[in-house]
């Protein structure tokens, strides 16, 4: 589901007259493996959350204290992270649970 996503948006992003023809069949007919997909979303994890974003699961990232908390759709959690990041990957672990759920 989520490579199916990934695959959507650079097929969008594809309606731009601007892009040569030619460009747009060679990328249409490439297959983005799975493991190019994890790499991308290993640099930026945040590209998750328009995904989530899309199937209504709204993940938040608060500090406090220079700590980070996090919760999903006005859930916050009680766990504290020394890091944002550590914070937005526990995030992520439970809205792919709710969205597993959902599917």
């Amino acid at each position: 589901m989520i490579k199916q996503w990934f695959l959507d948006k650079l097929l969008e992003s594809l309606k731009d007259d601007s892009v040569p023809e030619n460009f747009k069949e060679f990328v249409r007919a490439q297959d983005m493996e799975t493991d190019k997909i994890a790499t991308m979303i290993k640099a930026n994890p945040r590209v998750l959350f328009d995904v989530f974003d899309e199937y209504k699961i709204y993940i938040d990232i608060s500090c406090l204290n220079d700590k980070f908390l996090w919760g999903i759709n006005d859930d916050m959690r009680n766990s504290v992270y020394e890091t944002r990041k550590e914070a937005e990957k526990a995030a992520i672990e439970q809205a792919f649970e709710i969205l597993n759920n959902k599917l």
